[in-house]
């Protein structure tokens, strides 16, 4: 860890505290804040954690997309896990390891926060809040490189502990959940606009992050931990039930459960699903735990999401949803060559609620073909054209912890412990379902005919539970598409291999041209190549000057499964390297902190 962002963090985290106070400056020194100085009071605990609420270190921001997973094509934007999946990423060019100053303020906060005067509730709400930033900050570490250092104090740079050597998940993690057990306890259960940390905050993320470590611990054999993976599930488990027996959320139905485009044509929408992501205010919304604003943290600029300038959704993530009755779409006859005007019809409301489908309009975009890789994302891209814009795109509220999560998350431990019963389906999955009119989840016939589509994706899952545990993971992709979880979800199953695939896109039957957007007038056209248009010389010549035109060649970036058919393959995605397992669940720590701090060693094959 070096020394110097150490120094770095304490001068941030005062320009932030500074930025919550107006007069703050005028009352203490601009180069520190001085423990005798400050932490006199609750206002200036207050004040201090007011300044951290910013800082992604330490809290979520939500997430309108699920980047680095199996439900995003080739991304022109290439972060650590992308490099590594191209095998591009090493010691000497990794990145994510220097967040440290980060920690080093809420440790400075967390061992004065004890000077404070006033109401002990008070003083403790605010521990709480820091020691549930701490926890954050620290989940992050291990899910990145599970071994790493642990200290709870604010590290000057004449500690030796700045150069101490890793300790084990084990300990970390058992720190973590002390530091979520004292804010479960201790933070208040005021939710004000659910905009901040509160009591259902950290009990939400406990649920998440017991989970995650639940099953990572019982599906990665590296870890032999395995012993203990079932506590985890069982503290996610009682997070969850704490949450669901509060009586204070339930699934949101404001709006319609499922009705028919209206010139889709068999296509099923769903507004009472769409309201949790077209909205500026959650905070009266009873599905939403906590949510970003997007006037206060603006983390949410969707102006690119439908028009397919940066991704695409992937076909394996499209097959995932049923049939509007319930059956498996990779159940009928002919799925896998179904094109852009079939697949949509008399599927789950939510597939056209996060994919656009044909006769979607969107405010200043068209509905696009495989420019982007794939099925163009709908989610979160904003209908009301007159919402606020800024920077020429729309800003809007984000989920950070929402209520649907937590019934999956219930009916997952359970599942995986074993205990699972029809009545905890009918008290967990049935209610998300319902909310878009889908059929209900039967655990006997889960169990009994476990489907081949999905044992394929997870092939390490077996037992008895093997069909329910696998259905209750298509609910997640499906619910919780684009919202971030599904990278988590397959690396904690053990399933990181399925992001190891050349991704597959839309199924284009023959060249030629295609409407896209439901009026029978085609809109895009795929030629052989940028100057062949042999396959649509038979159009009106107004109509072929209007066509967007894609070549199928690589010029615009992707290519056709079999030349002149087949699903679309992005060029730039095609490189992709084997999976290594363990190697790929962790990521390597930057040379320059492993020479900085010798004691420090490298996570599994590294």
């Amino acid at each position: 860890m070096k020394k110097i962002l150490y120094i770095t963090g304490l001068f941030g985290i005062m320009a932030l505290v500074a930025s919550c106070n107006d007069d703050f400056m005028e009352k203490y020194p601009k180069t520190q804040i001085t423990e005798g100085g400050f932490f006199k009071n609750t206002d200036d605990l207050k004040t201090y954690i007011n300044g951290l609420y910013n800082d992604g270190n330490l809290m979520s921001g939500g997430a309108n997309s699920d980047d680095e997973s199996d439900n995003v094509t080739f991304k022109t934007s290439m972060g650590d896990t992308w490099q590594m999946l191209y095998g591009q990423l090493s010691a000497a060019t990794a990145s994510g390891w220097d967040n440290w100053g980060s920690l080093r303020s809420v440790n400075f906060f967390l061992q004065n926060a004890g000077k404070a005067t006033g109401s002990e509730t008070e003083i403790n709400n605010y521990i709480g809040i820091a020691r549930y930033m701490r926890a954050y900050f620290y989940i992050g570490k291990v899910q990145l490189y599970s071994d790493v250092p642990w200290t709870d104090k604010a590290l000057g740079s004449d500690d030796p502990d700045v150069y101490k050597t890793a300790d084990s998940r084990e300990f970390v993690v058992d720190k973590i959940m002390e530091d979520l057990e004292f804010a479960a306890a201790n933070v208040s259960a005021d939710m004000g606009n659910k905009t901040r940390i509160h009591k259902y905050s950290v009990l939400a993320l406990l649920s998440r992050f017991c989970l995650y470590e639940g099953t990572y611990r019982k599906y990665h054999s590296e870890l032999n931990l395995a012993s203990s993976a079932d506590r985890f599930l069982q503290r996610s488990l009682s997070a969850s039930e704490e949450i669901i027996n509060s009586g204070l959320f339930n699934i949101s139905t404001n709006g319609t459960a499922a009705e028919e485009f209206a010139t889709g044509g068999e296509i099923y929408i769903s507004t009472a699903y769409r309201a949790l992501f077209q909205s500026q205010d959650l905070s009266a919304n009873s599905e939403v735990i906590q949510w970003s604003d997007y006037m206060y943290q603006k983390r949410a600029n969707n102006s690119d999401r439908v028009k397919g300038l940066d991704y695409g959704l992937t076909r394996a993530m499209i097959e995932t949803y049923l049939m509007k009755d319930g059956t498996p779409f990779t159940s009928t006859a002919g799925y896998a060559t179904k094109t852009f005007g079939e697949i949509f019809k008399n599927r789950d409301p939510r597939m056209a609620e996060t994919v656009s489908f044909p006769g979607f309009a969107a405010i200043g975009a068209n509905n696009s073909m495989p420019t982007g890789g794939g099925y163009d994302q709908i989610k979160f891209y904003p209908r009301d054209e007159t919402w606020q814009q800024r920077g020429g795109g729309a800003w809007e509220a984000i989920v950070v912890y929402r209520y649907a999560e937590i019934l999956l998350n219930y009916a997952e431990a359970k599942a995986e412990l074993g205990t699972l019963t029809q009545a905890d389906i009918d008290r967990t999955i049935t209610p998300i379902r319902s909310r878009v009119d889908m059929p209900s989840l039967s655990l006997a016939t889960a169990n009994a005919a476990p489907d081949v589509f999905l044992a394929g994706h997870y092939p390490n899952v077996s037992g008895a539970n093997k069909g329910i545990i696998l259905e209750i993971r298509r609910e997640r992709r499906v619910e919780l598409a684009c919202e971030g979880l599904r990278q988590k979800d397959i690396y904690r199953w053990c399933n990181g291999e399925l992001q190891a695939v050349h991704q597959q896109g839309i199924y284009i039957d023959k060249l030629g041209a295609y409407d896209v957007t439901g009026d029978d007038i085609p809109d895009v056209a795929i030629l052989a190549s940028a100057d062949d248009e042999s396959s649509i010389a038979h159009l009106p010549d107004e109509i072929k000057e209007k066509l967007t035109k894609l070549a199928a060649d690589g010029s615009k970036g992707f290519t056709l499964e079999y030349g002149t058919y087949g699903h679309v393959l992005i060029e730039g995605d095609k490189n992709r390297v084997p999976w290594e397992n363990p190697k790929f669940y962790y990521r390597p720590i930057p040379q320059t902190q492993i020479i900085l701090n010798p004691e420090l060693k490298q996570p599994f094959g590294w």
